[in-house]
């Protein structure tokens, strides 16, 4: 860094006084020639990997007037002693897009800019699988990476001694290499970033710890960011980035913002010289639970243990410290290494490296706009990988405070995929992010569940379910229904930390022992049993508890402004309708999917909210009420409407019955004609099921003639014991999610946030349908969707099956003609249908228009795990095209 001289003079300027370029140091009373700065665009406060990276993208898109506030120096607290790897191939593909940004601006971009090298070692990567399982993940991540252009091979073990010499190979059952991988020099990379930022206008200082942030609340009623206090002085801002790591928690609590995440211990250490290694690829050996990373002529090594040590009282004198190596702790990966490379066994540790890390929930970082601020982001909870993510975060999160919203998919990483009741809740906190981290190596297997912290949200329905055999899943805090487990009740049990930290072993835990027989890549054990869930949908009649669901009502003056603005299709039908309908970000993006039912103004009941005005119910998935809650919200206070959002999700049970007989077997139960005439599809009504007032809506998510009751809570279990009672004769079953998901998938319903993300827009999603383009009222995004309606869609959703049967779950490459030009979204096994069904989206690879003629004159195939399997493309869903089912029409 430069070190530039810094004159006293007796005319100090008091208050806080910043410089124009490089990169300053703060400490004493200090006064720096040129302009005071008192207020900035946005104040990022961490100088770590994640801050360096924001302030030099918000800088490079325009946002010149920000400040970066580092407490101590630049990485001082986590960066610095991070092993830096960058790894290429995930399983998702957003994390595959943002690793190829940070390798982008690493490896290229930075050293353009600024004419600095920033490190970057290209010496590949290679995977190592001792097991079918593990090859079977890794060939899954070969086959996505053909979709992005990332060279990647699956070796032999004798091919892979031939690439590593020093490797003991006996116990492999293959490999996978990826030559373009490498290691990243955090020191280096957060310099030049610096470098580059400030030659665009920002500002970098250092040693200036904040000490306050201070928050307003507008005439609204709003929380909003207004300044950020340091030791010397104070910066006026509409926005903070909170980038501090292990210190993220604190800066929350001074603006009143829960920052789910804790600190560990996290270790490697690095060895004395290898005769040979020099060039050698950075290993990932996940079964041992290990990493190997070329240093030069030596190695270090580290990984993820059962029982690592939490950081209780984190510090904020703590910047280039460490703490000592807990060898007790960290032998298991020293084993693990010496069997992999035996030469260690020979070889000295030069030196050890034990520092704080921060760990979240799911392992995932936590990003965007807080809940409880307007103007406060997060940038934090990298789970030691945020040098690898940085740069692709870095972009988004930069884009996110400019825009509103980021550019790609970042619903796997935003603050708001958690339920406020779990946010602050320290037992889910720790539980959850103890198992991430043990699990950080694990095979990702589709259908896993966590064992941590479960029974944290249940609805009325739990315990009867339980005593059905439910195999329950968790989302968003909520138990919801999985499948039905023929073989009596799995319940949950408290979490064992597994066997860590003296807490004695779960055993003969049945949900577990479930759980196992899941981790497959091919068909699971009670594949039969989703089939009859499935198929008694189809043929007869099924109940699913979706209690978890989200229900918002939305009433006031303004609901009526509200509602044409938030949603795409036209809400504002008579009283007695529901509408499925999409809400946008600004670009035209799905932010949701959801139900809307206008109400009759009435008494004041749970099921009729009585107020001023048009007044509607919001019905939305469970798993991301979360989300939509935040997203309405922002858009009624950036709008200034004047309405109320109100949350009945824990008021109110649900249940939907599904499938031909579902109107029989409801007529017993409701007090109202359910013939078609009286009570058309997309309608609803307050009737009264077996004495209780529930509101009924003719809907259906699986594509079958159906109803769901809307129940209030202590009304819950009578009106399903009715149901099931009225049921008996029909042959009435339990179905749960995993049914719910084939039935959706074979019926051409999308699953937000799968089929449907922020980065898709309606048109391209098949849902035009949803949007009000042929009438004139504006809502928000409109303007987007009407440009792409006029030029035509570059990529769109489309059906594939497969005559094989043969398990796929999404990321599955699919190739046109031998091109690629996308991968599956989402995957399942279609039983009525007895196939294999996919969506995915598709390009054209010249860029052009993706015509219904360019998916017909296709080719189609789809890589699964390397091999190719021939597929066909489908306009409409291969179930049901012309919707007679759900009208009530069987032949």
């Amino acid at each position: 860094l430069h070190s530039h001289t810094h004159t006293r003079s007796s005319g100090a300027t008091s208050g806080l006084v910043l410089c124009s370029f490089g990169i300053r140091n703060c400490t004493g009373n200090l006064a720096i020639s040129g302009q005071p700065t008192r207020s900035a665009d946005a104040v990022v406060i961490g100088g770590g990997s994640l801050g360096c990276q924001t302030i030099y993208h918000l800088a490079k898109m325009g946002m010149t007037n920000v400040v970066l506030l580092e407490r101590d120096r630049l990485t001082a607290g986590t960066t610095w002693h991070t092993a830096g790897l960058l790894w290429q191939l995930r399983p998702s593909d957003v994390e595959v897009e943002l690793l190829a940004h940070t390798r982008n601006v690493i490896s290229k971009d930075l050293e353009e800019e600024t004419g600095l090298h920033t490190g970057w070692i290209q010496n590949g990567g290679i995977f190592i699988a001792s097991n079918k399982q593990r090859l079977d993940e890794y060939k899954r991540l070969m086959s996505l990476g053909k979709v992005y252009g990332i060279e990647s091979h699956v070796l032999s073990p004798a091919e892979t001694k031939d690439l590593y010499p020093l490797m003991n190979v006996d116990d492999l059952y293959g490999t996978l290499y990826v030559p373009t991988d490498g290691t990243m020099d955090p020191a280096g990379t957060c310099t030049t970033l610096t470098r580059a930022a400030s030659a665009r206008g920002a500002t970098v200082i250092e040693n200036c710890p904040v000490t306050g942030i201070q928050v307003r609340t507008d005439d609204l009623g709003v929380k909003k960011v207004k300044a950020v206090e340091t030791a010397h002085g104070t910066i006026e801002t509409p926005c903070v980035v909170n980038c501090a790591g292990v210190w993220a928690t604190k800066l929350g609590e001074m603006a009143g913002v829960k920052v789910p995440l804790v600190a560990m211990h996290h270790a490697y250490v690095v060895t004395e010289r290898i005769e040979g290694i020099q060039n050698m690829p950075n290993v990932r050996d996940h079964d041992a639970s290990v990493y190997l990373r070329l240093q030069g002529d030596a190695l270090s090594v580290g990984g993820y243990e059962h029982n690592p040590i939490f950081w209780d009282e984190v510090s904020d004198k703590f910047a280039f410290s460490l703490f000592d190596l807990d060898w007790d702790v960290f032998m298991q990966h020293i084993e693990g290494a010496i069997n992999r490379v035996p030469v260690l066994e020979q070889t000295g540790i030069k030196s050890t490296v034990c520092g704080p890390e921060s760990f979240t929930a799911d392992h995932k970082p936590l990003m965007g706009e807080a809940p409880e601020v307007r103007g406060y982001f997060l940038g934090c909870g990298f789970n030691s990988a945020g040098m690898m993510l940085g740069g692709g975060c870095g972009r988004e999160l930069a884009h996110w405070v400019i825009h509103g919203r980021p550019e790609k998919d970042m619903y796997g990483y935003d603050i708001r995929r958690f339920h406020n009741s779990l946010t602050g809740n320290n037992r889910w906190i720790r539980e959850r992010s103890h198992e991430s981290y043990a699990k950080n190596y694990s095979v990702v297997f589709p259908f896993d569940e966590p064992l941590a912290s479960r029974n944290m949200r249940r609805d009325p329905f739990h315990q009867v379910l339980t005593e059905q055999g439910c195999v329950f899943q968790e989302r968003h805090g909520w138990e919801r229904p999985g499948w039905f487990n023929k073989d009596g009740p799995a319940p949950l049990k408290n979490y064992d930390y597994y066997g860590s930290y003296d807490i004695k072993k779960n055993v003969n835990y049945k949900y577990n022992e479930l759980l196992n027989k899941e981790y497959t890549f091919g068909f699971p054990p009670h594949h039969d049993v989703i089939k009859s869930e499935c198929l008694s949908c189809r043929h007869s009649v099924a109940v699913f508890d979706m209690s978890y669901f989200g229900k918002f009502y939305l009433t006031g003056p303004d609901a009526k402004k509200a509602a044409d603005w938030l949603f795409t299709a036209d809400v504002n039908k008579k009283p007695g309708s529901t509408v499925y309908t999409c809400m946008l970000n600004k670009r035209g993006g799905a932010e949701a999917d959801l139900t809307v039912s206008r109400l009759e103004a009435g008494a004041s009941v749970i099921l009729v909210p009585s107020a001023p005005g048009d007044a509607y119910y919001l019905a939305i998935g469970g798993g991301v009420a979360e989300h939509n809650w935040n997203h309405i919200r922002s858009v009624l206070q950036d709008q200034g409407f004047r309405c109320q959002l109100t949350d009945h999700s824990e008021d109110m049970g649900m249940i939907s019955i599904q499938g031909p007989k579902s109107r029989e077997v409801l007529q017993e139960v409701l007090d109202t004609d359910l013939s078609n005439e009286a009570f058309p599809f997309s309608t609803h009504k307050v009737v009264n099921a077996a004495g209780h007032q529930v509101r009924a809506m003719r809907l259906s998510f699986v594509g079958e003639l159906g109803w769901e009751l809307h129940i209030p809570k202590d009304s819950c279990l009578p009106v399903y014991n009715a149901v099931m009672a009225a049921g008996a004769k029909h042959g009435i079953i339990n179905s749960g999610y995993r049914a719910i998901d084939s039935l959706s998938i074979e019926k051409g319903y999308r699953h937000w946030h799968a089929d449907l993300r922020p980065d898709d827009t309606p048109l391209e999603a098949g849902l035009a349908f949803t949007c009000k383009l042929k009438s004139s009222i504006p809502f928000q995004g409109r303007d987007k969707l009407e440009k792409q309606k006029e030029e035509g869609l570059r990529r769109r959703i489309v059906c594939f099956t497969t005559d094989e049967k043969v398990p796929m779950f999404g990321l599955e490459a699919i190739f046109r003609n031998g091109v690629p030009v996308g991968h599956l979204r989402r995957a399942d096994y279609g039983f009525f249908i007895d196939k294999t069904i996919g969506y995915g989206y598709i390009r054209n690879p010249d860029g052009g228009v993706v015509s219904a003629n360019f998916i017909k004159s296709g080719e189609f195939t789809l890589e699964r795990m390397g091999v190719v399997y021939k597929a066909k493309a489908h306009l409409k869903s291969p179930f049901d095209p012309e919707n007679k089912r759900v009208k009530g029409i069987y032949a």
